[in-house]
């Protein structure tokens, strides 16, 4: 836990160094290739469902995606939903949206690909 306790992890929010999972170093690979990707609540729930991949459980992606919204690096937006997106996967989730790279973000990728971090 950091040292503010207010995010999942050392968040660089205290004055230290950031530090990534693998998961969440993926997470930020993946919205530098495409911008937006989709995510679903249950209603009354805000943990967020992300089911387009098969490399982490669906409680993985939805505690990386906590974090990484948390640390600043992406945002989530439940009022808008990927037009022309084929939903199907997400019928058991009335709330659906999409997330994508913050600005912060962006900086964080960019430093990641500099690095050669894959």
């Amino acid at each position: 836990m950091s040292k503010c306790g207010n995010c999942c992890g050392n968040c660089g929010g205290c004055g230290g160094a950031m530090e990534l999972t693998a998961g969440e170093i993926r997470m930020l690979l993946r919205l530098g290739q495409i911008p937006f990707l989709p995510v679903a609540r249950k209603m009354g729930d805000d943990i967020p469902v992300f089911l387009e991949d098969t490399d982490e459980t669906v409680e993985a992606y939805s505690l990386i995606l906590r974090c990484l919204e948390k640390r600043g690096l992406i945002s989530i937006d439940y009022h808008l939903p990927l037009a022309g997106f084929d939903d199907s996967a997400y019928a058991a989730y009335p709330i659906r949206g999409s997330f994508a790279l913050t600005a912060r973000g962006q900086q964080v990728l960019e430093l990641l690909e500099y690095q050669g971090i894959e």
